[in-house]
């Protein structure tokens, strides 16, 4: 039987190894699904801000302004809690063509 390796010995995993790096990992590409907004019936009433786990929300001036799609990871926490159905979601394999 092989000798397991030394805590010392394994590769670095699971670590941040440098501060303030989040916004050099753009994961929006990890998306299956794309919530889709529709500001003729958003409310503004900041559901999907407060609950999105990626701060994918774009606000300006108190008003919800769309997605920032680099970091959205489609997970529709926003779509479930918005209590208007302002956001939708729809299958990433439909905008292919859009990033083409």
């Amino acid at each position: 039987m092989a000798e397991l390796k030394k805590w010392y010995e394994l590769p670095i995993g699971g670590v941040i190894d440098q501060p303030a790096t989040a916004l050099a990992y753009k994961t929006g590409t990890w998306r299956v699904m794309r919530p889709i907004w529709h500001e003729d019936k958003c409310t503004s009433c900041m559901m999907c801000w407060l609950h999105c786990p990626d701060n994918a929300i774009v606000v300006k001036d108190a008003k919800m302004k769309g997605m920032n799609y680099d970091y959205c990871k489609g997970c529709g926490v926003c779509a479930r809690v918005c209590p208007v159905n302002a956001i939708d979601m729809e299958p990433e394999t439909k905008f292919l063509e859009e990033a083409e």
